[in-house]
């Protein structure tokens, strides 16, 4: 086995911890902090609150990483327009995450805990948790992406090979 099809491999593996961690926050948190903030925003007060930033800061630079070291090592192959879509699809995730999603959350679960609900506040939270479901839907289809060019050739095609060989 090639160490460029295990550094893909790798890619495809971190792309789903990164669907994995969002499936786990929209199944066992952002249910509970969308319920009734700022009263559900308990979890995230105090110095012992829920704190899910190291693990995102540090898992999408890796998947990143991996996945664009995968298309330099396949950009003669296949597999080349399936790691552009999917990189570009990422990209385009963590530039809309950044710009809406982190500041947005931040705003909502950093509101002061408070003993009655606040409607605008449980609509924005709520609003924010659907916008993040289209965003996991799209994830998920980047990473089918990434996973379909595991089944393209690896290899130089031919008529890549011949011009190669003619120039």
């Amino acid at each position: 086995m090639e160490i460029r099809n295990v550094l893909y491999a790798f890619a495809c593996l971190a792309f789903s911890i990164v669907i994995g961690g969002a499936v786990y926050e929209h199944i066992a948190v952002v249910p509970r902090w969308t319920a009734a903030p700022p009263v559900s925003l308990s979890m995230f007060q105090g110095p012992y609150g829920l704190n899910p930033a190291p693990f995102w800061k540090n898992i999408h630079p890796v998947t990143l990483l991996l996945l664009v070291i995968s298309l330099a090592l396949f950009w003669k192959t296949e597999r080349r327009n399936y790691l552009l879509f999917t990189i570009a699809g990422y990209v385009l995730i963590l530039i809309i995450t950044f710009l809406y999603f982190v500041p947005t959350l931040i705003a909502i679960t950093g509101t002061p805990y408070n003993e009655t609900a606040d409607a605008l506040l449980t609509s924005s939270a709520k609003t924010w948790e659907t916008l993040s479901l289209v965003r996991l839907a799209v994830l998920v289809l980047l990473a089918i992406t990434a996973f379909l060019g595991l089944t393209r050739s690896g290899s130089v095609s031919k008529l890549q090979h011949k011009q190669e060989v003619m120039v």
